[in-house]
C-alpha cells in the first residue's frame, strides 16, 4: 500500500513550506496571509530509498471565521483516521497556542505515530525553546527550518523507520480497475451493474462507502478486481470536508490500481474536483478511461457529447489521448463498452514494441524533424529502446541530452501515440547520454 504522511498544523507555521521541501517542488503557493493553500495539496516524497505521499491539510481551509477553526479540526480529524504517519507542525516562534493544545490533545487520545516539527527553528539559541514543546506530552520532536532545511534530514531519517512496511499488499495479482470520482458520481451503482448483484449498498445519499471495495469480476473471459473508491463517511458535519476526505481515500485506491475509470457526473460537468482527481491518476502515472455516467439525463442534440469531450479535453491538455464515454449506469448503456475500453488500456499499458521497429520507425522522423540546435550545437539522436517500467517508457540516446526541451518531448511522444495504440496510458520518454 501507498504509505500516507499527513501534514497537519494552524494556519502559516510554514505546511506548505515543509510540503514543497518533502516533495521537492516549489507549486504549493507560499504565501504571508493564511489559508491560501489550494491545489497543490498532494505529492510525492521519497527518503533513503522509501516512497510515499505527503498531503498538506492546510489545502481545505475554507474561510469563514466562525466556521474556520470548526473545519480545520475536522481536517485534522480525518488526516489522523487515514495518514499512516501525522507530521505535527508548530511555530517555535510563538510557543505553544490553544490550537496546538487542541490538535495534541486529538493526536494523544488516538493511538498514532505522530512526529512534532518544531519549525523556525533558524539558529542553534532557539533549539533550547524547541524542547519546551515537549509539554502537549508528544514524543519524537524534531527541531527544523522548513525554509532553510535545517533539521528535516534527522526527522525524514526517523519517519521512513516509523513508516508501515509493505507487508500489507493486496495478495491478488490481477489487474486492479479502480473506479474514481466525486461523491455521487454513481460509483457503486456501477459496480452493481457489472456484478449483477447488490454487492455495494446504493443509495442517493453522498458518501455511503466507507472504504475501498474489492470486488473480483470473471466474467466473459476476463478476470480483474474492481476496486470502488470510498465515498464518505455519513457525517452531518462533514460537508465542507466531503471533497477533502473522497481525495484523501482515492489517493490510496488510485496508488495501488492499474486502470482508473474516473466518473463523471454529466449534469454537474467537468469541475476542478474531477480535474484534481484526474491529475492524481495521471500523476500517478496510472491508465485512464473517463466515463461520463447519467448521459440519459443530459438534452441532447447532435453535437451535445462531442462539446462535452471537447471541453474535458481542454481542461486536461496536453494530456487528451485517452477514451471518453458517455454512460448511463442506472440504463445499463454502455457500461460493457467501458469494460472493454479499460481492459483495450491495459493492454496498451503493458505493450512492448521491439528495438528495431522503434528505430526504423522512429529514427528517419527525428533525422526530418531534429530537435532545435542549441547555441549552434546540434542534437544527435543515436537509438531508441523502451525499458522494463510500468507503463511503456522509452529511452532515446543522444549526445546532449540536456539540450531537449519540454515541447520536443511532446512531439516525440504524439509520433509514438498515432504508430502505437497508447490511448490511456501515459509516456514516460527519457533522453539519455548514449
Amino acid at each position: 500500500m501507498g504509505n500516507i504522511v499527513a501534514i497537519v498544523g494552524r494556519p502559516n507555521v510554514g505546511k506548505s513550506t515543509l510540503f514543497n521541501r518533502l516533495t521537492e517542488t516549489r507549486q504549493a503557493i507560499v504565501d504571508e496571509t493564511s489559508g491560501v493553500t489550494r491545489d497543490r495539496i498532494y505529492g510525492k516524497a521519497e527518503w533513503n530509498g522509501k516512497h510515499f505521499s505527503v498531503i498538506d491539510t492546510g489545502g481545505w481551509a475554507e474561510n469563514s471565521d466562525d466556521q474556520f477553526e470548526e473545519v480545520i479540526r475536522q481536517q485534522v480529524l480525518i488526516a489522523i483516521e487515514e495518514a499512516d504517519v501525522i507530521l505535527f507542525l508548530v511555530d517555535v516562534t510563538t510557543g505553544i497556542t490553544d490550537y496546538d493544545e487542541a490538535v495534541a490533545d486529538i493526536l494523544r487520545r488516538k493511538a498514532k505515530k505522530v512526529i512534532i516539527a518544531v519549525n523556525k527553528v533558524d539558529d542553534n539559541s532557539q533549539i533550547t525553546e524547541s524542547s519546551y514543546f515537549y509539554k502537549m506530552g508528544l514524543d519524537n520532536l524534531f527541531p527544523i527550518s522548513a525554509i532553510n532545511g535545517s533539521g528535516t534530514g534527522e526527522m525524514l531519517d526517523y519517519l521512513v523507520t516509523i513508516l508501515p512496511t509493505a507487508g500489507e499488499k493486496e495478495t491478488s495479482d490481477l489487474p486492479k480497475f479502480t473506479i474514481a470520482g466525486r461523491p455521487n458520481a454513481g460509483k457503486s451503482s456501477l459496480v452493481n451493474a457489472l456484478i449483477g448483484e447488490e454487492r455495494n449498498i446504493v443509495t442517493p445519499i453522498s458518501g455511503t462507502t466507507r472504504d475501498s471495495i474489492y470486488t473480483e469480476y470473471n466474467k466473459f473471459g476476463h478476470r480483474f478486481l474492481l476496486v470502488d473508491t470510498a465515498g464518505i463517511r455519513k457525517k452531518a458535519k462533514v460537508n465542507d470536508n466531503l471533497e477533502f476526505y473522497s481525495v484523501m481515500r482515492a489517493i490510496r485506491a488510485i496508488e495501488n490500481s492499474d486502470i482508473c475509470f474516473l466518473m463523471v457526473d454529466a449534469t454537474r460537468g467537468f469541475e476542478g474536483q474531477d480535474q484534481n482527481i484526474f491529475n492524481l491518476i495521471e500523476r500517478n502515472k496510472k491508465g485512464v478511461v473517463v466515463l461520463v455516467n447519467k448521459w440519459d439525463l443530459i438534452e441532447k442534440d447532435m453535437h451535445t457529447a462531442q462539446n462535452f469531450e471537447n471541453m474535458i479535453k481542454a481542461r486536461t491538455a496536453p494530456y487528451t489521448d485517452y477514451p471518453i464515454i458517455f454512460t448511463s449506469v442506472i440504463e445499463k448503456k454502455r457500461i460493457y463498452k467501458a469494460l472493454e475500453k479499460a481492459i483495450q488500456v491495459f493492454e496498451n499499458k503493458s505493450r512492448r514494441i521491439s528495438t528495431s521497429k522503434l528505430n526504423e520507425y522512429l529514427l528517419p522522423l527525428i533525422e526530418n524533424y531534429p530537435p532545435p540546435a542549441y547555441k549552434g550545437k546540434y542534437i544527435k539522436v543515436k537509438y531508441v529502446t523502451q525499458l522494463p517500467a510500468s507503463i511503456p517508457t522509452f529511452a532515446f540516446f543522444c549526445n546532449l541530452p540536456q539540450y531537449i526541451k519540454e515541447p520536443y518531448k511532446r512531439f516525440i511522444e504524439n509520433k509514438l501515440r498515432q504508430k502505437w495504440n497508447f490511448s490511456g496510458v501515459p509516456i514516460n520518454i527519457f533522453f539519455r547520454k548514449k
